[in-house]
């Protein structure tokens, strides 16, 4: 044993003990056979005491040479189907299913299954030669009744070898193909370890082997923390947990599987990509401990599982969904007659339906909800296990549920029995709020549901009113439904419908995730331009003009410009031929972020046209919803597919994902749920902010073995509030400010004294809406549509009298639901008159005229474009290990308020948009100028000085800033840099300018 080697055995022992002091056996070296890769003594030692019968009736056919046969056959079988499918359904020797495992049962009802489990032989093996043409060692293997399952290569931080020095072993010594290393046919996970760090790799390959980290995360981001008792090693949580005896079998049985995937390589042939999928630490914790969680605490209870993008979420809600199927209480009770998990993602199904026929090896278990709301409604009445289905079915289940009633001629009335469900969903933002939520509830709390509503009836002595108090029990959580949601990015809502005091029952963070490069950082490289320009007004006419709607006009005009169009599609098409396009070994692609579906248009056309100018390889493809029509010819549309030339939407996905498109250009889709890890860069020219950023812009962090970085070039958004956005998720998101519940009758009040409707019409609005529903007829539809127009009517007269009274009003009925549709799903109002009014002003907010009153605008005629430049502003990291992070404040009264709009000659409003953007000494001048202000204003401590102190003290801390700022744009603007720093009398003329312009602007935006 050489020198290196001492200095791990301490180590080495350390982790036997805790092993054997847990239920392992030791085995030596000798006992294995190099031949087959196998502890031959073991596997015949658990098959003969725990299946004696087939046992006996193998060896009157085969006398002595039994042994010999049945390990034959088990070496066959493992090497056709894999250790992990032999270990989980045994093996075929002469029409005997011998059993080579058995895993714990769901429940404790079946002694012989637990006597069974008891004796599996779970062994450790220390310095393991398993070649047959050298001696190398393995320094810690793991069996499982003599199957090696585990592999360990220890290393001694304290002595200067790393995790890292494992990995190269493993690459360099150990040939993947010797028996015991071919892919899932023997070992199933290999684990470098030193005493600091985990990696782990599921296949060897060379030099190629990849290893991910195993690791417990630290303070929000990589690697382990420290023992806090100080007495073991920081990767203890290897040996003392992950692999304890109970928790291997729990891995091999219920974790550990095959993922199979075909795609088409770029000459368009079915490629079959096998991945051996072991859990990563997050993933393993998260599950484990919400199935602990619901056995313990039962149904009706809700967690949120924050996990990054990168964080294998789909592997983690299908290992979630198949333990809860199977879970049992400790009185051996199922917690849940059905798992539903919603979602809209095709590809999460089949994973589903693979992964969970691998564990169980039958078909049935998942049902996917691909028809209509009668198969959902088919499925939730025969208790299927699993269900996959969209949030948008449960409206119409109840529906459903009579008609079939009444085609087995039962009393149905739409209620389900009493059952327990566990919704699982895919991502918590889209399935938190609106009707269709509450509908959900409804249709799984069942009969229990409307005993609640018997039960605030009593309380709040009340007869006949069952619809009623049912649609109040809806909203809040229901005693037989828990729910687990998944989301990245959760809002304030989120938090507080579903986390545990505003907090996460499970975190894995972005930090996390980009520290062990499973995601990349998209700020890493991000570069910002700003668009200058000057606007004139062209006709002699100078009408009175909506300054807000006319300013919105006037971007309108500029974004759509052809000149504006041109030069940016000349930036982004030589920026992705020059620097792009030989990313990804040369397979990079880019999407355009547009704000509108007829800029989206216009970039098609630009690209198209530049693109076969040059005669570049590049081809773009556009992506838009809907029929787009030409402002400049009215006869004319633009679909997706047609400019496309005839790609059609479902298909776009795979057809950019060949080698033929490069480019895709997006108006509204693909900002979301797009996976494609060899988009390289983006090119935004759309505003962006909070969630929406972080969404967007995420669509870059996939990785792919070639991918080393990413890029993004912005033309629209300001560093800082990018920052900002990604800021709030990037170690967690917390909670802010909560709501205040009394905001709710507050606004209630200021409704009711509106005058726009009677309390008397509320009632007579509910007294029908809250008819059982066999008792509805379309005379009901009639008088409840008759009830909302009086108050329609009333808010049209408003709002030609008082058009932005009409619209302060109209926020209050929408506030009002927002807050309802949000609180009543955390407090039990348990308050008649605000479901009441909720589901009034919901119906009466559907039919209010459409906003109005003032004109929109078209400028082509009257303004024209005099000056343009498109300049590059900064570049570079936006780092987020810097400041805090902003919490997310709940909702306000949105609405409550609205500023009434004023009215400017389009002249003066022109003149506004060309102060701003420079003429004082000439356009590109004044821009620096405005540049620089803007720059101080990002600044923390000078905001915070523009509101603590006067103008002039103000001005001597801007004067200290202000040098800094200037040396950091010098090379924008040499000449002005130049005297700047030479001239004093410019110097103190523009400090006093700029601070005078920086101060107004900071305190006007504080107030």
């Amino acid at each position: 044993m050489n020198t290196s080697r001492h200095t791990e055995t301490a180590f080495e022992t350390v982790i036997e003990g805790n092993l054997l002091a847990n239920g392992y056996t030791a085995v030596p070296s000798a006992e294995f056979d190099r031949t087959s890769a196998l502890f031959p003594d073991q596997a015949i030692e658990f098959i003969r005491a725990t299946q004696p019968r087939e046992w006996k009736a193998l060896e009157a056919l085969h006398g002595e040479k039994t042994r010999a046969q049945v390990l034959a056959d088990l070496v066959k079988w493992i090497d056709a189907n894999g250790s992990l499918a032999t270990l989980r359904h045994g093996f075929k020797c002469y029409g005997k299913t011998l059993r080579v495992a058995t895993f714990k049962a769901a429940h404790d009802l079946n002694a012989e299954l637990e006597a069974r489990y008891a004796a599996n032989i779970v062994s450790v093996t220390r310095q393991l030669r398993y070649s047959l043409s050298n001696d190398n060692e393995l320094d810690l293997v793991l069996s499982v009744n003599g199957i090696p399952v585990i592999s360990v290569e220890l290393k001694n931080a304290m002595t200067g070898s790393t995790a890292e020095d494992a990995i190269r072993q493993y690459r360099r010594d150990r040939d993947p193909r010797e028996p015991i290393f071919e892919f899932k046919r023997r070992i199933l996970a290999h684990f470098a370890v030193d005493t600091d760090a985990v990696f782990m790799t599921t296949r060897l390959a060379g030099p190629a082997t990849h290893f991910l980290p195993f690791n417990r995360g630290n303070d929000g981001g990589a690697g382990n923390p420290p023992d806090p008792k100080g007495r073991s090693y920081r990767t203890a949580y290897l040996w003392e947990e992950v692999l304890q005896r109970d928790s291997l079998l729990d891995l091999l049985a219920r974790f550990i599987h095959l993922q199979v995937e075909e795609k088409r390589d770029d000459a368009g042939r079915k490629v079959k990509k096998e991945t051996l999928i072991f859990p990563r630490y997050h993933q393993l914790e998260a599950v484990r401990d919400l199935v602990a969680r619901a056995k313990s605490e039962g149904p009706g209870h809700n967690y949120l599982i924050e996990h990054s993008a990168g964080s294998g979420k789909s592997n983690t809600i299908g290992w979630l969904t198949h333990r809860l199927a199977s879970l049992h209480d400790s009185a051996n009770d199922r917690v849940f007659d059905s798992v539903i998990v919603i979602t809209d993602r095709v590809v999460l199904d089949k994973q589903l339906q693979d992964t969970i026929y691998q564990f169980e090896h039958k078909h049935g278990v998942v049902q996917k909800i691909d028809d209509n709301s009668r198969q959902l409604a088919e499925a939730l009445e025969s208790s299927v296990p699993i269900i996959i289905t969209t949030l948008q079915k449960f409206p119409f289940v109840s529906r459903q549920l009579i008609r079939l009633a009444e085609e087995r001629g039962d009393d149905g009335d739409g209620v389900l029995k009493t059952r327990n469900f566990a919704v699982i969903i895919d991502e918590a933002h889209s399935s938190q709020g609106g009707e269709a939520a509450t509908d959900l509830k409804e249709v799984l709390g069942g009969q229990r549901l409307r005993e609640e509503a018997q039960r605030y009836m009593a309380e709040n002595d009340s007869v006949g009113e069952d619809e009623l108090f049912r649609s109040m029990a809806k909203r809040g959580r229901q005693a037989n439904i828990s729910f687990f949601a998944f989301t990245a990015t959760p809002k304030h809502k989120t938090l507080a419908v579903f986390g545990n005091g505003g907090k996460p029952a499970h975190r894995y963070t972005m930090r996390q995730a980009i520290d062990e490069g499973f995601i990349l950082d998209v700020l890493k490289h991000y570069t910002t331009y700003a668009t200058y320009f000057r606007l004139l007004k062209a006709s002699d006419d100078d009408p009175n003009v909506v300054r807000k709607k006319a300013a919105l006009a006037l971007a309108r005009f500029l974004k759509l410009h052809p000149h504006n169009i041109a030069q940016k599609t000349e930036v982004m098409v030589e920026h992705f031929h020059a620097a792009t396009q030989h990313k990804v070994g040369g397979r990079a692609k880019g999407m355009v972020v547009t704000g509108s579906r007829l800029e989206a248009v216009r970039y098609k056309q630009s690209f198209d046209a530049y693109i076969k100018a040059k005669g570049y390889a590049i081809k773009s493809l556009v992506a838009f919803s809907g029929a787009v029509a030409d402002d400049k010819l009215p006869d004319v549309t633009y679909t997706e597919e047609a400019m496309n030339l005839g790609v059609r939407e479902r298909e776009l996905p795979d057809v950019f994902d060949t080698s033929e498109y490069q480019v895709l250009l997006v108006a509204e889709k693909y900002q979301t749920g797009f996976d494609q890890p060899l988009l390289h860069t983006m090119y935004v020219d759309r505003r962006l902010s909070g969630i929406q950023a972080v969404q967007t812009l995420s669509r870059l962090n996939r990785t792919h073995p070639f991918k080393e970085d990413t890029f993004i070039l912005d033309f629209v958004n300001d560093r800082s509030e990018i920052q900002e956005a990604f800021k709030t998720f990037y170690e967690g998101a917390e909670i802010g400010e909560e709501v205040d519940p009394n905001r709710m009758y507050q606004i209630k009040g200021e409704l009711d004294s509106s005058g726009i409707y009677a309390l008397s019409d509320v009632d007579l609005f509910s007294e029908t809406y809250f008819k059982p529903k066999l008792k509805q007829s379309p005379a009901d539809h009639q008088k409840m549509n008759a009830v909302i127009d009086r108050p329609v009517s009333n808010f049209s007269d408003l709002a030609k009298a008082d058009p932005a009274e009409a619209e302060v009003l109209r926020g209050k009925i929408l506030a009002f639901g927002s807050l309802y549709s949000f609180l009543s799903q955390i407090i039990p109002y348990q308050d008649s008159d605000l479901e009441k009014l909720y589901v009034f002003l919901r119906h009466l907010a559907a039919k209010l005229p459409k906003k109005g009153g003032s004109p929109s605008y078209q400028f082509d005629d009257e303004v024209r474009l005099d000056y343009y430049r498109l300049q590059k502003v900064s570049e570079g990291s936006i780092s987020l290990s810097d400041g805090t992070a902003n919490k997310l404040d709940g909702p306000g009264s949105v609405g409550s308020k609205v500023a009434r709009e004023e009215e400017v000659p389009l002249s003066r409003l022109i003149d506004v948009v060309n102060d701003r953007f420079g003429t004082d000494f000439n356009n590109a001048d004044q821009l620096f100028f405005d540049q620089i202000v803007e720059a101080a204003m990002a600044d923390a401590n000078l905001r915070q000085a523009a509101i603590a102190n006067p103008g002039e003290k103000f001005e001597l801390l801007f004067k200290n800033l202000l040098e800094s700022l200037f040396v950091e744009r010098m090379d924008q603007n040499e000449e002005i840099f130049a005297r700047f720093m030479n001239d004093k009398a410019f110097q103190g003329l523009v400090s006093n300018w700029l601070a005078t312009e920086a101060y107004a602007k900071l305190r006007k935006s504080h107030e």
